[in-house]
This record gives structure tokens, C-alpha cells and sequence, in this order.
């Protein structure tokens, strides 16, 4: 299977309810940002999710692989939201701190055992929470990755608003997967 990158930045969305900020972070003034490639073994940039990643299935995180961060990354960052939701961007999933050589995460992967932190979710649980659309809806999914010049402490538990806010100005570097779901 070949695997397809995609990058894209910016852009909002959402599912009825809650909803995330999903705000861009910001670089360091004068830095540019480095694209970063993500890919994944099980789908393709803009293929469809498989069941099992899904709240239809197992509901656990996908595997991901990804490019080098930039040199001056100390921590990378996982949001994985659904820009297409009613009510404004849903966040599925928010990991943060991984370690900066973190170049995959395993299926149903603890990020503690890369150095990471699992933050709260719109469902208001910590850790992955796959895509879950309404009946008949086809959403995509975005797993952003970020490269950040810093460790981020955001007030726990970290919600998409704090971590937003904690990796604005130390972005630098960032890479997106899209997948699709519908059911």
C-alpha cells in the first residue's frame, strides 16, 4: 500500500455539542515552520478510517508514522480533531510532550511510554476517542502533529483551549493525516 502525505493548516469545523477552539498555534517570532509528513499503515491521506479505529469498532488510536521533526523541536503533540462537526471543531484526541525522536506510535499506543501526555478529549475523557459522525455524515479527521521548541504545561487536564494556548509561539514544525468516516 503507498502511503500518501497531506498537510494542511488551518480551518474549523465541528459536531453538535461541545466543541474545540482549534485554533492554529503560532511560531517563535522569526521561525518558519517545517513541514512534517504523517502517514499511517492502515489508510491512506484521504482514505477512509477502518472500523476498528472508530467508535463503531475497538475505538483504538491508529498507527502513525512520521518525517523528522525540525532540529530545534524539544516535544511533539498529537490533536486529532473533526473539522466538519456541527457545532464547531471536535477534538478526538490530544497527546503532548512525546518525545521530539518519537518517528512512530504504535496501534492503541500509551503515550507515557514515549515521554507523553494524554490531555481531555470533547468527550470530556482523556486519550483517543475515535471518529464517531452522525448517521449517514461522512467527516474527516485531521491527526496533526506538531513540533514544538518546547515541553508544553498546560493546566491539567490539558482541554483543547489549554493546549492551544500553551503551544502558541513554539510551533515549528507541523504535518496533518486526513482520514474519512461515515457510518
Amino acid at each position: 500500500m503507498k502511503l500518501v502525505p497531506i498537510v494542511l493548516l488551518g480551518g474549523s469545523f465541528g459536531l453538535t455539542g461541545c466543541k474545540s477552539a482549534g485554533a492554529q498555534p503560532l511560531s517563535p517570532p522569526g521561525v518558519s515552520v517545517s513541514t512534517m509528513t504523517v502517514t499511517s499503515s492502515i489508510f491512506l491521506s484521504g482514505g477512509a478510517v477502518p472500523v476498528d479505529f472508530t467508535c463503531d469498532g475497538t475505538d483504538h488510536s491508529p498507527p502513525l508514522t512520521l518525517s523528522a521533526p525540525p532540529p530545534d523541536a524539544r516535544s511533539l503533540a498529537i490533536v486529532m480533531d473533526d473539522p466538519d462537526a456541527q457545532g464547531g471543531t471536535f477534538t478526538h484526541w490530544i497527546v503532548y510532550n512525546l518525545r521530539p525522536d518519537t518517528m512512530a506510535i504504535a496501534e492503541s499506543a500509551d503515550p507515557t511510554t514515549l515521554g507523553g501526555v494524554s490531555g481531555t478529549n470533547d468527550f470530556k475523557r482523556l486519550g483517543y476517542a475515535g471518529p464517531c459522525p452522525p448517521k449517514f455524515e461522512e467527516h474527516h479527521y485531521r491527526f496533526r502533529i506538531f513540533a514544538l521548541d518546547a515541553l508544553l504545561h498546560p493546566e491539567a487536564p490539558a482541554t483543547r483551549e489549554g493546549i492551544d494556548a500553551a503551544m502558541s509561539g513554539h510551533l515549528v514544525g507541523e504535518g496533518t493525516l486526513v482520514g474519512v468516516y461515515s457510518h
